[in-house]
């Protein structure tokens, strides 16, 4: 594994900053409010040619009645449990606080590296004094950091990579499967990740939106190695006001992007909301491999044929999704879960089959001599040859005399031959149509 560098601290001290500072890319939400940056969250670094991941946590407060604030405790305290190195954040404008020194204590427990930075030191020139107060914490030199425009940022990485293991050993994290757990919210995709893992990883409460950032979690079993990613769940637009909910759903979307499976949540109790299509359509319309995980099933009245029934009704509102397989889980009990890895294994490798031109080719002549292609006022379309471009959806072009005629109906026919030959079973197709002359 690479490297992990935990980022803690209070509230509001600039962990956020920091860790989109380091990362590059605004994956951290950023706004002035305690407890914004509510779970875990994963990004990739390069420093001086050494590759690691850091951490962003929640703010930690030391004693709090709030049940989201003692999550965040929580959550700060297992990033503290799996890091290599501690960053340990502190804000000059404030000075050394009772929660700072409790912090400190709490980490010098762990008997990890910690690297201080005492953040927010934004002017240039002289070093502001009243960092040598921060020596009191008794974690070691205090370093002058600006996260916002980045000054310091240099010395805290040298000393991070002081502290790193050797890089002999470590594996390489390109062969894991990204799975996106995605839904809308309080179906259950905190707690089908907590099933998964075993632990207390994302938070779970009842309370909608819990969630706010897409959390990576890198992962291993014995049906191979993983990297889960949990969103916030994706509301109506309508309803989508709050800035930081804004951030959340693009967030979703971004987590979309980067997956190589998407798992779509729907509450068994629901069926088929008009979210749920939304969401689906988000994962079919980016061209993600896809299941379909039915949660809660423990909670539903069993009859004849219940899951047959349910099954056939997801299949009608999910039209467009036939190809996705279906699976009915509890997250309660871990009924089923471990079936979702067989899935996602295979839905992956059959999105990145490849199929050789010849083989097409055989199974379009078939497909036209079965099925005349259509006529339109007397000219017939002329299919000449098909071959597979791309994988991740795989993406097949069909070269004609005439695209006009290439009708929507028959594409899809044509797609279906592909289906019922190659299998392609959990993935979309993509499909471009080429007339003879265009980009030859």
């Amino acid at each position: 594994m690479k490297p992990l560098v935990a980022i803690v601290g209070r509230p509001n001290v600039g962990k956020s900053c920091l860790f989109n500072k380091l990362a590059g890319k605004r994956l951290s939400i950023v706004e002035d409010t305690p407890g914004v940056t509510r779970d875990r969250l994963y990004a990739e670094c390069e420093w001086a040619g050494r590759t690691f991941n850091i951490v962003d946590t929640g703010g930690i407060e030391p004693k709090t009645d709030s049940e989201i604030l003692t999550f965040m405790r929580d959550q700060a305290l297992a990033a503290i449990e799996t890091a290599d190195v501690i960053v340990l954040v502190c804000d000059i404008t404030t000075g050394v606080t009772a929660a700072d020194k409790e912090i400190a204590n709490m980490l010098l427990r762990s008997r990890k590296p910690i690297v201080l930075a005492v953040n927010k030191m934004d002017s240039v020139g002289a070093v502001n004094p009243d960092i040598y107060e921060f020596y009191a914490l008794g974690v070691g030199d205090p370093i002058a950091l600006s996260a916002v425009h980045g000054h310091g940022t240099d010395e805290l990485l040298d000393a991070c990579l002081s502290y790193f293991p050797d890089e002999d050993g470590l594996e390489d994290e390109e062969d894991r499967i990204k799975i996106a757990v995605i839904g809308k919210p309080n179906v259950g995709k905190s707690s089908i990740i907590n099933r998964i893992l075993g632990e207390e990883r994302v938070i779970v409460s009842d309370v909608a939106g819990t969630t706010r950032d897409a959390v990576d979690t890198p992962f291993e079993n014995e049906w191979g190695k993983y990297l889960l990613i949990d969103t916030a769940g994706m509301r109506k637009h309508s309803r989508v006001t709050d800035r930081i909910e804004k951030f959340s759903v693009m967030r979703a979307q971004t987590a979309i992007e980067r997956a190589d499976v998407c798992l779509i949540m729907i509450d068994a109790r629901d069926g088929v909301t008009e979210q749920d299509t939304k969401v689906a359509g988000m994962a079919h319309e980016a061209g993600k491999a896809s299941i379909i995980v039915v949660n809660k099933w423990d909670l539903v009245e069993k009859e004849t044929k219940t899951m047959d029934k349910m099954r056939d009704k997801i299949r009608a509102d999910l039209s467009y999704m036939q190809y996705a397989p279906i699976v009915f889980v509890s997250a309660l009990t871990g009924q089923r879960v471990d079936r979702i890895f067989e899935l996602a294994n295979y839905v992956n490798q059959q999105a990145s089959t490849r199929i050789t031109t010849g083989m097409l080719n055989n199974v379009l002549a078939d497909a036209q001599a079965r099925v005349q292609p259509p006529t339109d006022k007397g000219r017939r379309l002329k299919i000449f040859y098909m071959t597979q471009t791309g994988i991740k959806p795989p993406h097949f072009v069909l070269f004609c005399n005439d695209a006009e005629l290439f009708h929507f109906s028959y594409q899809r026919y044509i797609e279906n031959q592909i289906r019922a030959t190659f299998g392609l079973e959990g993935t979309p197709i993509r499909m471009t149509i080429r007339q003879r002359g265009d980009n030859e």
